[in-house]
Protein backbone atom coordinates (compact mmCIF):
# COMPACT_ATOMS: atom_id res chain seq x y z
CA UNK A 1 0.00 0.00 0.00
CA UNK A 2 1.32 3.42 -0.94
CA UNK A 3 1.61 6.34 1.44
CA UNK A 4 -0.24 8.50 -1.08
CA UNK A 5 -2.57 7.83 -3.99
CA UNK A 6 -2.92 10.70 -6.46
CA UNK A 7 -5.89 10.82 -8.83
CA UNK A 8 -5.11 12.75 -12.00
CA UNK A 9 -1.96 12.74 -14.09
CA UNK A 10 -1.87 16.34 -15.25
CA UNK A 11 0.81 18.82 -14.27
CA UNK A 12 -0.77 19.28 -10.82
CA UNK A 13 -0.88 15.55 -10.12
CA UNK A 14 2.59 14.86 -11.50
CA UNK A 15 4.24 17.74 -9.63
CA UNK A 16 2.56 16.56 -6.44
CA UNK A 17 3.92 13.06 -7.00
CA UNK A 18 7.40 14.41 -7.75
CA UNK A 19 7.56 16.45 -4.56
CA UNK A 20 6.26 13.60 -2.41
CA UNK A 21 8.74 11.17 -3.98
CA UNK A 22 11.56 13.68 -3.46
CA UNK A 23 10.58 13.61 0.22
CA UNK A 24 10.88 9.80 0.34
CA UNK A 25 7.17 8.94 0.19
CA UNK A 26 5.70 5.96 -1.67
CA UNK A 27 3.29 7.31 -4.28
CA UNK A 28 0.80 5.76 -6.70
CA UNK A 29 -0.51 8.05 -9.44
CA UNK A 30 -3.56 7.00 -11.43
CA UNK A 31 -4.69 8.64 -14.67
CA UNK A 32 -7.88 7.86 -16.60
CA UNK A 33 -6.08 8.38 -19.93
CA UNK A 34 -2.46 9.30 -20.58
CA UNK A 35 -0.51 11.54 -18.22
CA UNK A 36 -0.35 15.16 -19.28
CA UNK A 37 -2.78 14.87 -22.19
CA UNK A 38 -5.74 16.92 -20.95
CA UNK A 39 -5.63 20.61 -19.92
CA UNK A 40 -1.90 20.39 -19.19
CA UNK A 41 -1.29 19.57 -22.85
CA UNK A 42 -3.94 21.86 -24.33
CA UNK A 43 -2.85 25.19 -22.82
CA UNK A 44 -0.31 27.70 -24.06
CA UNK A 45 2.35 27.51 -21.37
CA UNK A 46 2.57 31.18 -20.37
CA UNK A 47 4.01 31.27 -16.84
CA UNK A 48 1.76 34.08 -15.62
CA UNK A 49 -1.93 34.91 -15.59
CA UNK A 50 -2.70 36.84 -18.78
CA UNK A 51 -3.58 40.05 -16.93
CA UNK A 52 -2.26 39.37 -13.42
CA UNK A 53 -3.42 42.68 -11.95
CA UNK A 54 -7.04 41.65 -12.55
CA UNK A 55 -6.86 38.59 -10.29
CA UNK A 56 -7.53 38.09 -6.61
CA UNK A 57 -4.44 38.37 -4.41
CA UNK A 58 -4.76 34.66 -3.60
CA UNK A 59 -4.00 33.84 -7.24
CA UNK A 60 -1.22 36.43 -7.40
CA UNK A 61 0.57 34.93 -4.39
CA UNK A 62 0.71 31.49 -5.98
CA UNK A 63 1.67 32.93 -9.34
CA UNK A 64 4.59 34.98 -8.04
CA UNK A 65 6.11 32.00 -6.24
CA UNK A 66 5.59 29.62 -9.15
CA UNK A 67 7.12 31.96 -11.71
CA UNK A 68 10.47 31.78 -9.95
CA UNK A 69 10.45 27.97 -9.90
CA UNK A 70 10.17 27.25 -13.62
CA UNK A 71 13.74 28.07 -14.71
CA UNK A 72 15.28 25.63 -12.22
CA UNK A 73 12.54 23.02 -12.71
CA UNK A 74 13.10 23.05 -16.48
CA UNK A 75 16.85 22.64 -16.02
CA UNK A 76 16.34 19.82 -13.53
CA UNK A 77 14.04 17.89 -15.84
CA UNK A 78 16.35 18.38 -18.81
CA UNK A 79 19.29 16.98 -16.83
CA UNK A 80 17.29 14.07 -15.40
CA UNK A 81 15.36 13.04 -18.49
CA UNK A 82 17.04 14.56 -21.54
CA UNK A 83 13.68 16.16 -22.44
CA UNK A 84 13.79 19.95 -22.75
CA UNK A 85 10.62 21.70 -21.50
CA UNK A 86 11.80 24.71 -23.51
CA UNK A 87 11.48 27.36 -20.84
CA UNK A 88 11.93 30.76 -22.52
CA UNK A 89 12.09 34.07 -20.67
CA UNK A 90 11.77 36.76 -23.32
CA UNK A 91 9.03 38.90 -21.83
CA UNK A 92 5.51 39.86 -22.89
CA UNK A 93 4.14 42.78 -24.86
CA UNK A 94 0.63 43.91 -23.90
CA UNK A 95 -1.22 45.77 -26.67
CA UNK A 96 -4.53 47.64 -26.26
CA UNK A 97 -4.60 47.57 -22.44
CA UNK A 98 -7.56 49.63 -21.25
CA UNK A 99 -6.57 49.55 -17.57
CA UNK A 100 -2.87 50.33 -17.92
CA UNK A 101 -2.83 52.66 -14.92
CA UNK A 102 -4.18 49.87 -12.72
CA UNK A 103 -1.55 47.52 -14.11
CA UNK A 104 1.28 49.95 -13.36
CA UNK A 105 0.00 50.56 -9.83
CA UNK A 106 -0.13 46.80 -9.27
CA UNK A 107 3.41 46.34 -10.56
CA UNK A 108 4.79 49.07 -8.29
CA UNK A 109 3.09 47.62 -5.25
CA UNK A 110 4.57 44.18 -5.96
CA UNK A 111 7.93 45.35 -7.28
CA UNK A 112 7.20 43.65 -10.59
CA UNK A 113 8.96 45.06 -13.68
CA UNK A 114 6.29 46.55 -15.97
CA UNK A 115 6.52 49.72 -18.03
CA UNK A 116 4.60 51.74 -20.55
CA UNK A 117 6.32 51.77 -23.95
CA UNK A 118 5.72 53.38 -27.31
CA UNK A 119 5.42 52.21 -30.89
CA UNK A 120 9.15 52.55 -31.56
CA UNK A 121 9.94 50.22 -28.66
CA UNK A 122 7.43 47.63 -29.84
CA UNK A 123 8.76 47.82 -33.40
CA UNK A 124 12.32 47.34 -32.16
CA UNK A 125 11.37 44.30 -30.12
CA UNK A 126 8.96 42.79 -32.62
CA UNK A 127 9.17 44.36 -36.09
CA UNK A 128 6.37 42.20 -37.51
CA UNK A 129 3.80 43.06 -34.84
CA UNK A 130 1.05 45.52 -35.78
CA UNK A 131 1.06 48.20 -33.11
CA UNK A 132 -2.36 49.20 -31.76
CA UNK A 133 -2.56 52.77 -30.46
CA UNK A 134 0.43 54.80 -29.35
CA UNK A 135 1.41 52.86 -26.22
CA UNK A 136 1.75 49.35 -24.87
CA UNK A 137 2.98 47.62 -21.71
CA UNK A 138 6.16 45.60 -21.48
CA UNK A 139 6.84 42.90 -18.85
CA UNK A 140 10.45 41.77 -19.43
CA UNK A 141 10.52 38.95 -16.89
CA UNK A 142 7.64 36.85 -18.22
CA UNK A 143 8.50 33.34 -19.32
CA UNK A 144 6.78 30.50 -21.11
CA UNK A 145 7.25 26.75 -21.22
CA UNK A 146 6.37 24.22 -23.90
CA UNK A 147 3.75 22.48 -21.81
CA UNK A 148 3.47 19.17 -23.76
CA UNK A 149 7.21 18.70 -23.32
CA UNK A 150 7.03 19.72 -19.65
CA UNK A 151 4.40 17.01 -19.12
CA UNK A 152 6.47 14.47 -21.06
CA UNK A 153 9.54 15.28 -18.93
CA UNK A 154 7.59 15.04 -15.67
CA UNK A 155 6.17 11.67 -16.70
CA UNK A 156 9.61 10.37 -17.65
CA UNK A 157 11.09 11.48 -14.35
CA UNK A 158 8.31 9.87 -12.32
CA UNK A 159 8.61 6.63 -14.30
CA UNK A 160 12.28 6.44 -13.32
CA UNK A 161 11.68 6.96 -9.59
CA UNK A 162 11.40 3.74 -7.54
CA UNK A 163 9.06 5.43 -5.04
CA UNK A 164 6.46 6.10 -7.75
CA UNK A 165 3.99 3.77 -9.44
CA UNK A 166 2.29 5.18 -12.54
CA UNK A 167 -1.01 3.66 -13.67
CA UNK A 168 -2.35 5.08 -16.91
CA UNK A 169 -5.61 4.09 -18.60
CA UNK A 170 -6.82 3.58 -15.03
CA UNK A 171 -10.16 5.26 -14.43
CA UNK A 172 -11.36 5.78 -10.86
CA UNK A 173 -15.03 4.96 -10.42
CA UNK A 174 -15.45 5.23 -6.66
CA UNK A 175 -13.97 5.16 -3.19
CA UNK A 176 -13.35 2.27 -0.82
CA UNK A 177 -14.78 3.19 2.55
CA UNK A 178 -13.44 2.01 5.90
CA UNK A 179 -15.58 -0.88 7.22
CA UNK A 180 -18.17 0.00 4.58
CA UNK A 181 -18.91 3.26 6.40
CA UNK A 182 -19.50 6.05 3.88
CA UNK A 183 -18.39 8.76 6.30
CA UNK A 184 -15.08 9.76 7.80
CA UNK A 185 -12.35 7.88 5.95
CA UNK A 186 -11.59 6.44 2.54
CA UNK A 187 -9.17 3.52 2.41
CA UNK A 188 -8.65 3.62 -1.33
CA UNK A 189 -10.35 3.77 -4.71
CA UNK A 190 -12.12 1.46 -7.11
CA UNK A 191 -10.51 1.58 -10.56
CA UNK A 192 -10.71 -0.09 -13.95
CA UNK A 193 -7.54 -1.95 -12.97
CA UNK A 194 -8.88 -3.11 -9.61
CA UNK A 195 -8.95 -1.67 -6.09
CA UNK A 196 -6.05 0.49 -4.89
CA UNK A 197 -5.42 1.43 -1.28
CA UNK A 198 -3.35 4.16 0.31
CA UNK A 199 -2.98 6.02 3.56
CA UNK A 200 -3.98 9.32 1.99
CA UNK A 201 -5.73 10.20 -1.27
CA UNK A 202 -5.16 13.37 -3.28
CA UNK A 203 -7.67 14.35 -5.98
CA UNK A 204 -6.04 16.35 -8.78
CA UNK A 205 -8.65 15.63 -11.40
CA UNK A 206 -8.97 19.08 -12.96
CA UNK A 207 -12.34 19.61 -14.64
CA UNK A 208 -13.38 16.08 -13.60
CA UNK A 209 -12.64 16.51 -9.88
CA UNK A 210 -16.17 17.59 -8.99
CA UNK A 211 -17.71 14.45 -10.49
CA UNK A 212 -15.48 12.24 -8.38
CA UNK A 213 -15.87 14.14 -5.12
CA UNK A 214 -19.64 14.13 -5.44
CA UNK A 215 -19.40 10.45 -4.45
CA UNK A 216 -18.16 11.61 -1.05
CA UNK A 217 -21.11 13.96 -0.66
CA UNK A 218 -18.99 17.00 -1.48
CA UNK A 219 -20.03 19.56 -4.08
CA UNK A 220 -16.85 21.08 -5.46
CA UNK A 221 -17.77 24.21 -7.46
CA UNK A 222 -15.48 23.32 -10.35
CA UNK A 223 -16.80 23.01 -13.91
CA UNK A 224 -15.29 22.43 -17.34
CA UNK A 225 -14.66 25.57 -19.40
CA UNK A 226 -13.72 24.81 -22.98
CA UNK A 227 -10.87 26.57 -24.71
CA UNK A 228 -9.99 26.23 -28.39
CA UNK A 229 -6.56 27.09 -29.77
CA UNK A 230 -4.75 27.03 -33.09
CA UNK A 231 -1.10 26.90 -34.15
CA UNK A 232 0.55 28.30 -37.25
CA UNK A 233 3.68 26.85 -38.75
CA UNK A 234 5.57 30.07 -39.39
CA UNK A 235 9.15 31.00 -40.30
CA UNK A 236 11.47 30.77 -37.30
CA UNK A 237 11.94 34.12 -35.62
CA UNK A 238 8.83 35.78 -37.05
CA UNK A 239 8.03 36.73 -33.47
CA UNK A 240 10.30 36.15 -30.48
CA UNK A 241 8.14 36.82 -27.44
CA UNK A 242 4.60 36.48 -26.18
CA UNK A 243 2.25 39.18 -27.49
CA UNK A 244 -1.18 39.78 -25.97
CA UNK A 245 -3.96 41.90 -27.41
CA UNK A 246 -7.63 42.11 -26.42
CA UNK A 247 -7.45 38.88 -24.43
CA UNK A 248 -5.89 36.84 -27.24
CA UNK A 249 -2.23 35.89 -27.39
CA UNK A 250 0.52 34.58 -29.65
CA UNK A 251 3.16 32.30 -28.11
CA UNK A 252 6.28 31.44 -30.14
CA UNK A 253 8.06 28.10 -29.97
CA UNK A 254 11.71 27.56 -30.85
CA UNK A 255 10.88 25.65 -34.06
CA UNK A 256 8.65 28.37 -35.53
CA UNK A 257 5.33 27.02 -34.28
CA UNK A 258 3.13 29.92 -33.12
CA UNK A 259 0.29 29.15 -30.71
CA UNK A 260 -2.80 31.35 -30.68
CA UNK A 261 -5.43 31.28 -28.00
CA UNK A 262 -7.95 31.02 -26.80
CA UNK A 263 -11.72 30.81 -26.65
CA UNK A 264 -13.81 30.64 -23.47
CA UNK A 265 -16.85 28.40 -23.88
CA UNK A 266 -19.38 26.88 -21.49
CA UNK A 267 -19.87 23.59 -23.32
CA UNK A 268 -19.71 20.93 -20.63
CA UNK A 269 -17.24 18.16 -21.40
CA UNK A 270 -17.39 18.69 -25.16
CA UNK A 271 -13.89 19.05 -26.68
CA UNK A 272 -14.81 19.31 -30.35
CA UNK A 273 -13.40 22.12 -32.48
CA UNK A 274 -15.33 24.25 -34.96
CA UNK A 275 -14.94 26.66 -37.85
CA UNK A 276 -16.37 29.62 -35.92
CA UNK A 277 -13.59 29.42 -33.33
CA UNK A 278 -11.01 28.88 -36.06
CA UNK A 279 -12.08 32.04 -37.87
CA UNK A 280 -12.15 34.06 -34.66
CA UNK A 281 -8.69 32.92 -33.58
CA UNK A 282 -7.25 33.58 -37.05
CA UNK A 283 -8.71 37.08 -37.04
CA UNK A 284 -7.16 37.81 -33.62
CA UNK A 285 -3.80 36.35 -34.61
CA UNK A 286 -3.58 38.25 -37.88
CA UNK A 287 -4.54 41.51 -36.18
CA UNK A 288 -1.43 41.06 -34.02
CA UNK A 289 0.85 39.60 -36.68
CA UNK A 290 -0.42 40.39 -40.21
CA UNK A 291 2.11 38.08 -41.89
CA UNK A 292 0.22 35.11 -40.47
CA UNK A 293 -2.36 35.62 -43.21
CA UNK A 294 0.11 33.87 -45.54
CA UNK A 295 0.98 31.06 -43.11
CA UNK A 296 -0.93 27.78 -42.81
CA UNK A 297 -2.81 26.82 -39.66
CA UNK A 298 -1.11 23.58 -38.72
CA UNK A 299 -3.29 22.51 -35.79
CA UNK A 300 -6.57 23.24 -34.02
CA UNK A 301 -7.52 21.68 -30.69
CA UNK A 302 -9.54 22.16 -27.52
CA UNK A 303 -9.09 21.50 -23.83
CA UNK A 304 -11.18 21.77 -20.67
CA UNK A 305 -10.14 24.17 -17.94
CA UNK A 306 -11.30 23.53 -14.36
CA UNK A 307 -13.31 26.71 -13.79
CA UNK A 308 -13.84 27.88 -10.20
CA UNK A 309 -15.12 30.98 -8.38
CA UNK A 310 -12.62 33.82 -9.00
CA UNK A 311 -10.19 31.23 -10.37
CA UNK A 312 -8.98 30.43 -6.85
CA UNK A 313 -8.07 26.74 -6.54
CA UNK A 314 -9.21 24.41 -3.77
CA UNK A 315 -6.17 23.07 -1.90
CA UNK A 316 -6.38 20.99 1.28
CA UNK A 317 -8.28 18.33 3.20
CA UNK A 318 -11.98 17.82 2.54
CA UNK A 319 -14.39 18.53 5.40
CA UNK A 320 -15.42 15.25 7.00
CA UNK A 321 -12.74 13.29 5.12
CA UNK A 322 -9.44 13.86 6.94
CA UNK A 323 -7.41 11.60 4.65
CA UNK A 324 -8.84 12.86 1.34
CA UNK A 325 -7.32 16.01 -0.15
CA UNK A 326 -7.98 18.10 -3.23
CA UNK A 327 -5.91 20.31 -5.50
CA UNK A 328 -8.19 21.49 -8.29
CA UNK A 329 -9.98 24.51 -9.71
CA UNK A 330 -7.05 26.48 -11.16
CA UNK A 331 -9.19 27.65 -14.11
CA UNK A 332 -6.92 29.21 -16.77
CA UNK A 333 -3.80 29.03 -14.61
CA UNK A 334 -3.15 25.37 -13.85
CA UNK A 335 0.36 25.36 -15.26
CA UNK A 336 1.01 28.88 -13.96
CA UNK A 337 0.14 27.98 -10.38
CA UNK A 338 1.25 24.34 -10.33
CA UNK A 339 4.64 24.66 -8.55
CA UNK A 340 3.24 26.77 -5.71
CA UNK A 341 -0.12 25.03 -5.29
CA UNK A 342 1.48 21.58 -5.18
CA UNK A 343 4.21 22.76 -2.83
CA UNK A 344 1.57 24.25 -0.55
CA UNK A 345 -0.38 21.00 -0.40
CA UNK A 346 2.75 18.86 0.11
CA UNK A 347 3.77 21.18 2.95
CA UNK A 348 0.44 20.36 4.59
CA UNK A 349 0.66 16.63 3.86
CA UNK A 350 4.14 16.35 5.37
CA UNK A 351 3.63 18.75 8.29
CA UNK A 352 6.03 21.39 6.98
CA UNK A 353 5.81 25.15 7.40
CA UNK A 354 3.63 26.40 4.50
CA UNK A 355 5.29 28.66 1.96
CA UNK A 356 2.29 31.05 2.09
CA UNK A 357 -0.89 31.30 4.15
CA UNK A 358 -3.03 28.29 3.08
CA UNK A 359 -6.33 29.74 4.35
CA UNK A 360 -7.61 31.31 1.08
CA UNK A 361 -7.40 27.97 -0.74
CA UNK A 362 -8.75 25.51 1.80
CA UNK A 363 -11.95 23.66 0.84
CA UNK A 364 -13.87 24.80 3.91
CA UNK A 365 -17.65 24.40 4.23
CA UNK A 366 -17.91 28.10 3.44
CA UNK A 367 -16.35 27.47 0.02
CA UNK A 368 -18.05 24.13 -0.59
CA UNK A 369 -21.66 23.10 -0.68
CA UNK A 370 -22.11 19.74 1.03
CA UNK A 371 -24.67 17.47 -0.62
Amino acid sequence: MSDFLIIGGGVIGMMTALQLADAGQQVTLVERGECGKEASWAGGGIVSPLYPWRYDSAVSQLSRWSEGVYPSLALRLLEETGIDPEYRQKGLLYLNVDDADKALTWSRQLGKPLERVGADFVHTKEPSVAMAGDSALWMPTLGSVRNPRLAKALKARLAAMPQVTLREQCEVSGFIHQNGNREGRAEGVVTSQGPLKAGRIVVCGGAWAAQLLAQLGVHLPVRPVKGQMIAYQAPKGLVQRVVLKDGRYIIPRADGLLLVGSTLEEAGFDKTTDEVALASLKKSAEAILPELATCPVAHQWAGLRPGSPQGIPFIGALPGWPNVFVNAGHYRNGLVLAPASTHLLVDHLLGREPLIDPAPYQPTPARLKLI
